[in-house]
């Protein structure tokens, strides 16, 4: 049986690509930066620990907003993650749903 190893190859990268795409969902009050590193576009281990420094030092985060107060997070970086950024403790509301209340 004589294969085209070109075949394979392509074979190969299109069974990978459904796992190398996926990210997320993380939850950003209680994730550590080794988890926000791999589940969030855009954030290297760097980024991840300023978001985790910056958890410690100034309490929860109440909205994905909130990310934009950590040093090497820009509106772009939020933007492509936000539908995998999680703020409860369970993990299952998207952040694009948190919202702070309105007052008036």
């Amino acid at each position: 049986m004589n294969k085209d190893p070109r075949r394979l190859v392509q074979a190969l990268i299109v069974s990978l690509l459904p796992s190398i795409a996926w990210a997320g969902p993380v939850n950003v009050n209680t994730a550590d930066a080794a988890t926000l590193a791999q589940e969030l576009d855009g954030i290297g281990p760097v980024k991840a620990q300023a978001i985790v420094d910056y958890r410690q030092k100034n309490g929860p985060y109440r909205t994905a907003d909130d990310l934009l107060k950590v040093q090497g997070i820009g509106q772009r970086v939020l933007d492509q993650n936000r539908a995998n950024i999680r703020l409860d403790k369970a993990g299952s509301a998207p952040a694009a749903a948190s919202k702070p209340a309105q007052r008036n």
